[in-house]
Order: structure tokens, then sequence, then C-alpha cells
């Protein structure tokens, strides 16, 4: 007996079906998706150092920007800062201005203590966190005197000063010297004759001919400025270690006297022979025998001659005398030299009563007759 296998329909209800998206997304958003924690934190490694590498990159090019302008500022003497006066060395550059006393130092020196300084100097800067002065001699003179006189170190101890990039040619820096002491009149004829033969023997610079280093320091003068340098150069030769106040030669006797040293031998060896041992002359008294010797005296042609007079021999007074006086004030300074008379006191005089002032200088004055 066969048994029928029955089927039976069953009817489901139709349950709705969420529609599911035909695609899906691909690319990025599909990894990001598919990343895990390791690989995220790689990746933003990554972009993290391609940032600093483009920041480190953009700092270092405006660091080479600001370093070539900071080079172009030095060498411009436009990079000012203030430099302590025991820093800075004056061994570099030969100056331009005669050893001895500066009679016009005290002018400057009240100029910059009453309105301060107007031109800082330049230096170069040297070993050892030390400078070199390329410029204001006279200046740094000022300062180091103010300091010597006040003790103030806040105020005097430091001087402003252009710092010039390392490396400028020797002769630029002599010319630059020069030029700068040309605008000045006061700078003699001499001075420029002797910072001449200075160069020349510089073994560090190019020409040892002084008469041809005219050309090179004292190119921007004129032609008959430099042919009086190159006359008073020869006078130098001739009488620099005798002379005592060559800067105080006139130019006209200057040069009279190059050309008798020229024309009439022997002229150079007499002047050093009435020269010699007179360690008490006065301005008056050296200009009054290198005048008779160059013609300009009384006697021309005899008095060159003539030995020193008995009344030549013994001047009246030195060259410089200086002392001090205590005053309740603080210690007075006084200068004496032919033709000036100074007292420094830290005292306001332009406070003291006009006559009571001029009676105690005329008193001063009287007391010295």
């Amino acid at each position: 007996m066969s048994r029928k296998r029955r089927m039976f329909e069953i009817e489901m209800p139709e349950e709705p079906v969420e529609a599911t998206p035909e695609t899906f997304p691909a690319g990025k958003e599909e990894r990001e998706q598919r990343r895990g924690p390791m690989a995220t934190a790689i990746a933003e490694t990554v972009e993290s150092s391609r940032d600093r590498a483009r920041l480190e990159a953009q700092i270092r090019a405006e660091n080479d920007a600001l370093a070539q302008e900071h080079v172009r500022l030095k060498r411009a003497g436009l990079i000012t800062d203030m430099i302590p006066l025991d820093a800075i060395d004056t061994r570099k550059l030969i100056r331009d201005r005669a050893p001895g006393p500066d009679y016009e130092l005290p002018e400057l020196v009240e100029s910059i203590r009453d309105i301060g300084l107007s031109n800082p100097i330049r230096v170069e800067p040297a070993e050892g966190g030390r400078y070199e002065l390329i410029q204001g001699w006279r200046r740094l003179s000022a300062y180091r005197l103010l300091l010597e006189e006040t003790g103030d170190t806040e105020k005097w101890g430091r001087i402003p000063a252009g710092i010039a990039a390392r490396g400028d040619e020797l002769e630029q820096l002599y010319r630059r010297m020069v030029d700068e002491n040309m605008v000045r009149k006061d700078i003699s004829f001499a001075e420029m004759a002797q910072l001449a033969l200075h160069y020349a023997m510089d073994p560090q610079t190019e020409e040892h001919d002084p008469e041809k280093a005219v050309a090179i320091l004292f190119k921007s003068a004129g032609y008959q400025k430099r042919s009086y340098i190159r006359s008073f150069i020869r006078l130098i030769e001739a009488l620099g270690e005798t002379l005592m106040y060559a800067p105080e030669i006139p130019r006209a006797l200057g040069l009279a006297l190059a050309q008798r040293l020229d024309e009439v031998p022997g002229t150079a060896a007499a002047i050093r022979a009435e020269l010699k041992g007179w360690d008490t002359r006065s301005i008056k008294d050296e200009l009054d025998v290198l005048r008779r010797y160059a013609g300009q005296g009384d006697d021309s042609e005899t008095a060159a001659a003539k030995p020193r007079s008995a009344t030549a021999a013994t001047p009246s007074g030195k060259a410089r005398i200086s002392f001090q006086i205590q005053r309740p004030q603080g210690s007075a300074k006084c200068t004496a030299s032919n033709g000036r008379l100074e007292i420094r006191l830290p005292r306001d005089f332009s406070a003291v009563d006009r006559r009571k002032l001029e009676a105690a200088v005329r008193s001063l004055l009287e007391g010295l007759d």
C-alpha cells in the first residue's frame, strides 16, 4: 500500500524589506572605515612630519634672510650697541692724529657731557669678545676722560658704537678714517704726512712708498692738496723725531722749509742740533727756529747759521704744566700751556654771579704777574 505525500501550500505574510543601496562607496572613505587604530596613528605621524619639515624649511629661509640683512647693516655701520670702553683696542689702524696733548679735546668733552654723543664711534669685532677701533679716536678719548674724571661707569663706562662686519680691506679702513677727519679743518698737513708715512710702514698694506700712499689715502683731496702733503712728507722724514709741535707748522712755512731742505744740504742737521735738548721750548720758540732756517725770519739767510741765543736757550716756561688742587667740590684739575689756562672742577661756574667770577679771574691773573 503506497502512501501519497501530501503538499500543503502555506501562505506566509509578506514583510517589508528595507531597500539596500545598490552601490558602496569606494576609495579613501572605505579604507578609513576599514583602517585600524595603528594605521591611523601612522598616517597622522607622517602628515605631522611633513608639516614640521615645511615649517622648519620656512624658518631656515627666514633666518638666512635675516642673517644676510644683519651682515649688510653691519657693513654699513648701522648696527649700534653700547660697548665697554675697556673692551676697545686701538692697535689695528695707526691714527692720523699726532701724539701729544689735544688742546681742543676738552671742548669735545664738554659737548658730550652736556648733550651726549651725536655720532657713534665705529668698531670691528676682534678675538675674545674685544673690538678694534676703526673711527672715532677723539670721541673714545673724550669718553675715557669723562670716566676718569667722574668714575661713573654707569654713564661713561660704555660708548655707543657702530659694529662693522669683519673683512673690510685695510686700505678701505684707512680711507674711511682719513675722509672723516678731512671734514674737520683742524687736521694739519704734518699729521696727514705722518699718516702717509705710517701707512707705508705698515707691513699689512701693499704700498710702501709714502708719496704713492698719498694718492691712495687722500684720493678725495684735490691735486694741489696732495702736492702739499708730499712736501710735508719730506719735512717729517727729515725732522719728525726732532719736532715737538709739527702739527702747528703753517702750510706756507712747511712748504718753504721743505724746499730749503732740498736746496741747502745740512739744513736738517743744523735744525736738529739747535733743537736738541731744548725740551722746554714753546710752540712759538720752535716755529721761530724753523722760520729762520726757511728764510722767513728777520735775518733770513744769515740767521739760519746762527746758534740759538742765550735768551732762547732758557725759555720762560715749560710747554705744558698740569697739577691738581683739592677743593670742597672735589679735585680741581689745572692745565697750563702756551696761551691757555684751564681749570676743571665738578662745579657749575655759570651759576656764580658774573661780577664775582670776573673779580676772581682778575685777581688770579694779577697774582701771576
